[in-house]
């Protein structure tokens, strides 16, 4: 009967957050497909989310056989896919290879900075400078967010994992993982070097301070989140503040975490490559300080899945968004929680026309809602198995859902809806001020 209930309350939750997406579906050609006027795409990629809710112990599996289902009905029906085109891009644009193996690189090498961490001795002393009851999980949800705001946030979900696992003495719960996924999301939402998202924006030609406003939001909603979720966790497992005497500090291993979150900064920011800073200091770390490739063998079946719904998402036939507006950025944190946001971003900023600080909240945070739909969460999930049961995480970390609603309005009411212009359209006016009129300069022919 429980388990029923539990069922009933999935499909409901992932039924609100998958029919969005056939929103913003282009009308189906009539040689491919459709149900109901949504192209079967959509429905492939529906079943192999609900796939994943339901058998959350092989969620590797059940990700490959969507991928594998959608390029199969790709090729089979439409004849304008291009497999290699949409990977390797061509003349007209990029394609997808830098995303894929920048995000392949990040879980890889965040998984080792996160076990280097582990083993420093910090986490284990960390204790003894946070509060004993409720604010000591409290506190760490703050360090959490500050970290993503300057660091991707892959990296502070694990960092912050981390310390959990050493703090609450291995027992973590599902809301608390919930919470440390949002904060690791809202730190990033207003800094174009804390998201992947707000850094597309700022490579496409955003001006950094119009997202930071997205801050007001982030704020607002790790009151919420931060409050309930230390509160779970405080009655499943408080903090134990007894340092170990025998801890020690491996200063090696600090340099080799703060190597490669300089890297991470430094090649995110002139290489538009951030994976490739990070295992330069991992290899050169390596020369002084053992180095935990075991790890790897940790992280590869939730790196695999990652790369399967990032590349499925990348597939689906999204060519249009409605008319920009504050309620079309609302459902897109809805949306993002199932859906990459990284082509959700894309589209956005071809399109033109929103307040960038409201859209990078709502496609930043929302995708905290549940598990998959941020990388933060997959990463943070292959530390802990137990998240990957979406009916618990959106049950017990229902304060997430409730903190993004609550936190995009108040943001609203603050600081309004200011939609810019279309940056790409100003930037071109801008250049052609400056440019000399030539048709009243050159001298009138006789």
């Amino acid at each position: 009967m429980k388990k029923s209930l539990f069922l009933k309350s999935l499909f409901v939750v992932l039924g609100v957050l998958i029919v969005p997406i056939s929103g913003f579906a282009q009308e189906a050609v009539s040689a491919i497909p459709s149900i109901g006027g949504i192209r079967l795409e959509f429905v492939l990629f529906a079943l192999t989310l609900i796939g994943v809710a339901v058998f959350h112990n092989k969620t590797m599996y059940v990700a490959l056989t969507g991928l594998a289902a959608i390029l199969i009905f790709k090729f089979s029906f439409d004849n304008g896919f291009n497999l290699n085109e949409h990977i390797l891009g061509n003349d007209h644009f990029e394609g997808e290879w830098r995303t894929l193996l920048n995000l392949l690189g990040l879980l890889f090498g965040f998984a080792i900075l996160a076990k280097h961490f582990e083993e420093s001795g910090i986490p284990e002393v960390l204790p003894k400078f946070l509060p004993n009851d409720w604010k000591g999980g409290l506190v760490l949800l703050f360090l959490i967010m500050v970290i993503s705001s300057f660091l991707d946030n892959i990296a502070a979900a694990m960092i912050g994992g981390t310390i959990a696992l050493v703090v609450f003495k291995g027992k973590v719960h599902v809301g608390y993982l919930a919470a440390i996924v949002a904060a690791s999301n809202a730190g990033g939402a207003g800094s174009v070097v804390g998201d992947t998202t707000t850094t597309l924006m700022w490579i496409d030609g955003v001006n950094p301070l119009d997202v930071t406003h997205a801050f007001v939001a982030s704020i607002f909603a790790f009151i919420i989140f931060g409050y309930f979720g230390s509160k779970q966790q405080h009655k499943f497992q408080p903090i134990e503040a007894n340092v170990n005497p025998n801890a020690k500090i491996d200063f090696k291993r600090i340099l080799i975490v703060i190597m490669i979150l300089v890297g991470a900064i430094l090649t995110n920011a002139f290489l538009d490559f951030p994976a490739l800073g990070v295992w330069i200091a991992i290899i050169l770390g390596a020369i002084f300080s053992k180095t935990p490739w075991y790890e790897l063998k940790n992280a590869w079946q939730g790196t695999v899945f990652l790369m399967s719904l990032v590349t499925i998402a990348s597939l689906m036939p999204v060519n249009e968004l409605p008319p920009a507006s504050m309620w079309t950025a609302f459902i897109l944190g809805f949306v993002s929680a199932v859906f990459d946001n990284i082509p959700l971003t894309k589209l956005c900023l071809e399109q033109g026309g929103y307040d960038w600080g409201v859209l990078a909240f709502s496609v930043g945070f929302g995708g905290s809602m549940i598990w998959f739909g941020s990388s933060a969460g997959v990463a943070l999930s292959n530390m802990y198995p137990e998240a990957k049961n979406t009916v618990n995480y959106v049950s017990k970390g229902w304060h997430v859902a409730v903190a993004y609603i609550i936190s995009f309005f108040i943001m609203i009411g603050i600081v309004g809806w200011h939609p810019h212009t279309p940056h790409k359209k100003e930037k071109l006016e801008n250049n052609q001020k400056e440019m000399p009129n030539t048709q009243t300069e050159k001298p009138i022919a006789n």
